[in-house]
């Protein structure tokens, strides 16, 4: 109960502080008669704002607009406004008094165009930057009273764009190695690097006087002989240009020299001319002091020097000796020696290998390499084969008489009469047929194994001569081919 108490009261307290709708209609209707009124008291027609360039001149326009025509027109002035506060006349114009121009600054550089009230325009030549600022356009009137408009000049200034390399030397502290700079610029620019060697960069701004404001960036980083001659490009972006200022720079960075002699091929023989030696330095600054001496003395009579180069016009034994080579500049010394020998006779040089010589070597050598690969893999291959089961079936034996007629009869398992001892006359004889045995019918041995016969002895146990090859110690018996009687190669038994 108390709570629905207090929503009918909370919904009671809304609807009295809440307008009702014909309330809403009639406050939009004053708001809309009031913002009319404003928009028709609006006489003075300027232009927002304009920008210029220093040097330059601006046209600003005033016009005043009257549709019933009772308002009466008594004077015009040009109102400058450089900061908040700050009201100073520049131009007046009135009727029977004619034209005035009270600010100094402004005079013989403000004109009207019009020598009218309805039109008071003014032209002000030989901008300069301290000019930016509100100029107002405002009526004395009557009997409204004073009818304005303002129009905010905004001064532009290109930069002054610049940069410079900065010659150090080589070293193990960061240091500035380039700036870049963006003078007397309104708005004030932006500055960026690019650059493919390791550093950064510091940018600063200072404000001017008339407002414009001088940007300067400074590229560090740490220098190496290797950053010598090395490129940064620095870039510069701002409102009043119409692409990206670009400038490249070379990195100057100063080291001391270094020095290698060159030109000596081992081959200074007795007697050869014209024998040359170089001394090739590098620095910056460059070296231009080279000078060349002896480890055993002055230099040979046969030798001359001419600035880098040593040359021997007639090698001897003066010349065997360790020549050596020093360079300077500003920032240090360098020097390098070599020793040359000299031989009794010309040593012939081998040719070296044409480029078609190694290129067909290596050509060889791969097709080698190949060929070897594949042997290889046919060999395992082949022995993979060997080591599975045979794939093809034994050749038959063939008859003793040397025909090559092949036996196609099914083959059966050897009968071991064969290895069985001879047995006594009248017993037992057996034909190597792969039939069956032929019996005795007067000699019968009931209860023995193999029909009548004696019994076969034990295959292991038998005691033959080692030189006969009756018994193959083989477990596993090849396969014999079945030869029907008559058609064998073995000859029957005989008795002796």
């Amino acid at each position: 109960m108390a709570r629905d108490g207090a929503r009918s009261s909370s919904r009671s307290a809304s609807r009295l502080l809440l307008p009702s709708p014909p309330l809403l209609l009639l406050l939009a209707s004053t708001w809309l008669l009031l913002a009319g009124r404003g928009v028709g008291a609006q006489k003075v027609r300027v232009e927002e704002e304009l920008e210029a360039y220093p040097n330059e001149s601006v046209d600003l326009r005033c016009q005043f607009i009257d549709g019933g025509g009772k308002t009466k027109l008594t004077q015009v002035s040009w109102i400058w406004e450089p900061t908040e506060g700050q009201r100073d006349n520049i131009a007046v114009y009135h009727p029977f008094y004619g034209q005035s121009f009270p600010n100094l600054s402004f005079k013989d550089r403000v004109v009207f165009l019009n020598n009218n009230l309805e039109n008071p325009s003014i032209r002000i030549s030989d901008l300069r930057m301290s000019d930016a600022g509100r100029f107002t356009c405002e009526y004395a009137t009557y009997p409204s009273g004073n009818e304005q408009g303002t129009t905010v000049l905004v001064m532009l200034a290109k930069p002054k764009n610049s940069a410079n390399v900065v010659t150090v030397q080589a070293g193990t502290k960061a240091t500035v190695v380039a700036q870049c700079q963006a003078a007397d610029a309104k708005p004030a620019a932006t500055i960026k690097w690019l650059a493919s060697v390791g550093g950064n960069h510091t940018t600063s701004s200072t404000k001017g006087p008339d407002g414009t404001v001088t940007v300067r960036s400074e590229y560090r980083l740490v220098p190496t002989p290797a950053d010598d001659g090395r490129e940064v490009t620095c870039m510069v972006d701002q409102r009043t240009q119409d692409k990206t200022w670009t400038h490249q720079l070379k990195l100057s960075v100063e080291y001391p020299p270094s020095v290698s002699i060159e030109g000596y091929d081992h081959n200074w023989y007795m007697g050869r001319s014209d024998a040359m030696l170089v001394c090739t330095a590098d620095g910056n600054p460059q070296p231009t002091t080279v000078t060349w001496t002896a480890a055993s003395g002055p230099l040979p009579d046969s030798v001359l020097v001419d600035g880098n180069k040593l040359t021997v016009r007639k090698v001897d034994d003066a010349v065997n000796t360790t020549f050596i080579c020093e360079v300077k500049n500003k920032h240090g010394a360098a020097k390098d020696q070599i020793t040359t020998l000299v031989i009794e006779k010309e040593r012939l040089m081998a040719p070296g290998p044409s480029t078609g010589a190694v290129i067909g070597g290596l050509l060889g050598a791969l097709a080698i390499i190949g060929i070897v690969v594949g042997l290889v893999f046919f060999i395992r291959r082949r022995q993979r084969d060997a080591d599975g089961p045979p794939k093809h079936k034994p050749p038959p034996p063939v008859k003793s008489g040397g025909s090559t007629e092949l036996l196609n009869k099914p083959s059966e398992v050897p009968c071991a009469t064969e290895m069985a001892p001879l047995a006594p006359a009248g017993d037992i004889y057996y034909e190597p047929t792969g039939s069956e045995p032929v019996r005795n019918s007067n000699s019968e041995t009931p209860g023995t194994p193999n029909g009548s016969g004696p019994p076969l002895p034990d295959a292991m146990n038998l005691n033959l001569d080692p030189d006969l090859d009756l018994v193959s110690t083989n477990h596993e018996s090849p396969p014999v081919a079945n030869i029907a009687r008559g058609e064998s190669f073995v000859s029957p038994a005989m008795y002796v």
